[in-house]
């Protein structure tokens, strides 16, 4: 397959794929025990790969017509002796009912696929403990993070890499073969022992995104508590007006303009923070606080999260004219200019802000838009190095700054109106500003020349208060003291 179809092999581990010693393995036959929904997903999958698929089943006459017509489907035993390599498509509590295949089984490559319910369930994997039931067999883990339906449509429509892990560099080989025949990108996960940590993968939900998430509800929740107090709980108190009616949806969409700009800023501070901590120290080899190597690693979490809430604020904002109280609003308006006898209450200036605080939120989220898009790695695999870096960190900071922009003229003047100040509490958007500034300013500063050298180096490879002594020969041919040496 096209290198550029592949997906990324993960960190620390070596991807198989364009592997000189792999060689096609279509043709071969191969064997699957059970006869289940990943067995029969699996056998459909080897068929159209172009194997001969023998499979095992405890009642081969109930369970043929499960499987394609091009798979032969006999008992275990009879399938066992037609194949050296064999998926145990059965779960961890069967594995006894193999037993009797034990002498039959010796010196077979047997394919664990099997899964856990739980994390860390048992002491030992899977695949170590069919390793110690079958001693006379080669085990290798593999193929338990793809799932059945990704067998049946294809590797075109699902997760590419098929996680393989041995003790037996042959074996591992072998199953890497007939991974990449089906279309999967097969990559070492080095011995044995990796098996646990592979069969933990696919009980894992999100694991990336936790933190993320809960940064994105704490931000929420403490947004939503702020106006709230202002919106809702300050008109009760002082003007005893009962304005519960704005917490589902004006209230809302307060809140989530404030996450979605905060979120953002947040993707692009802990940059910020690595530079000065390179400038400070003078190198790129020192190696960051936990805390901030964890904040670089979840800014593509962080930044999709930001898109998320900056979308639910667009249809939000698209549904307030919708709500009856809104209309129930225009109305008593109207009925008070007619008693009032006004005729003309066209403000320019408010005409001109609200124009451009809507021009520039669109603008904002079409950016937030591409940002989100290119992170998709369908999307992020077609670009080279350049181009992801230039949408990702330049329009990426673009997108910050119109974001100010719009939040800047949203505000506009009222940040200098005392009636703004609900329980001497300041609007909402002034508080947003505080990180997103910071970011922009710390930018500007490192874009000047004297700085932006001087990071370039660092992340060059030159340090701080190292340096290499040439010393020049003389023209006898002996080398002389440090009066003509170099420092670089």
């Amino acid at each position: 397959m096209p290198g550029g179809d592949m997906a990324k092999p993960l960190l620390g581990h070596r991807s198989m794929e364009g592997d000189p010693s792999i060689t096609p393995a279509a043709g071969r036959t191969i064997g699957v025990l059970g006869s289940g929904d990943f067995a029969r997903s699996l056998a459909i999958r080897l068929v159209c790969s172009g194997f001969k698929v023998v499979v095992g089943s405890r009642n081969p006459k109930r369970k043929a017509g499960l499987f394609p017509s091009a798979a032969e489907v006999t008992f275990q035993a009879d399938a066992v002796k037609k194949t050296d390599v064999i998926f145990v498509a059965v779960f961890r509590e069967h594995y006894s009912t193999l037993c009797d295949l034990a002498d039959v089984l010796v010196g077979k490559i047997l394919v664990d696929v099997s899964n856990n319910t739980e994390i860390n369930h048992h002491k030992e994997s899977n695949a170590e403990y069919l390793a110690s039931l079958f001693p006379a067999c080669t085990v290798v883990k593999g193929f338990n993070v793809v799932s059945a339906w990704t067998l049946q449509s294809g590797a075109r429509d699902g997760n590419k890499q098929v996680l393989i892990c041995s003790n037996n560099q042959e074996a591992k080989h072998t199953v890497a073969e007939i991974a990449q025949a089906m279309g999967f990108t097969p990559v070492d996960m080095g011995c044995m022992s990796s098996a646990c940590e592979i069969e933990n993968i696919p009980l894992r939900l999100l694991p990336a995104w936790k933190i993320p998430i809960f940064l994105a509800l704490g931000l929420f929740l403490c947004f939503f508590t702020y106006n709230l107090i202002r919106q809702v709980i300050h008109p009760y108190i002082r003007e005893q007006k009962n304005k519960l009616y704005k917490i589902p949806i004006e209230v809302v969409n307060t809140t989530l303009p404030c996450v979605a700009y905060v979120m953002l800023s947040l993707v692009y501070l802990p940059g910020v923070l690595a530079a000065c901590s390179q400038l400070y120290y003078g190198t790129k080899y020192r190696r960051f606080p936990d805390w901030l190597d964890q904040w670089l690693q979840h800014r593509k979490q962080i930044g999709l999260l930001s898109f998320f809430c900056a979308a639910l604020h667009a249809m939000y904002s698209l549904c307030l004219p919708m709500r009856r109280s809104h209309r129930y609003q225009l109305i008593e308006t109207a009925v008070k200019q007619a008693v009032e006898k006004k005729m003309n209450i066209w403000v320019e200036e408010e005409v001109w802000r609200m124009e451009i605080y809507i021009s520039v939120g669109i603008i904002a989220l079409g950016l937030l838009s591409l940002l989100a898009i290119t992170s998709l790695p369908s999307i992020a695999n077609s670009l080279n190095w350049r181009e992801f870096s230039f949408i990702q960190s330049t329009l990426g900071f673009i997108a910050l700054v119109v974001s100010t922009l719009h939040t800047l003229t949203y505000g506009w003047s009222r940040a200098f109106d005392e009636n703004q100040y609900k329980f001497y509490l300041p609007p909402t958007y002034t508080l947003t500003l505080l990180v997103p500034c910071t970011v922009i300013l710390a930018k500007v500063i490192f874009s000047l020349p004297c700085i932006q050298q001087r990071l370039l180096r660092i992340r060059r490879g030159w340090e701080k208060g190292r340096y290499v002594k040439f010393v020049l020969p003389s023209p006898t041919g002996e080398y002389s003291s440090g009066e003509t040496s170099s420092n670089v």
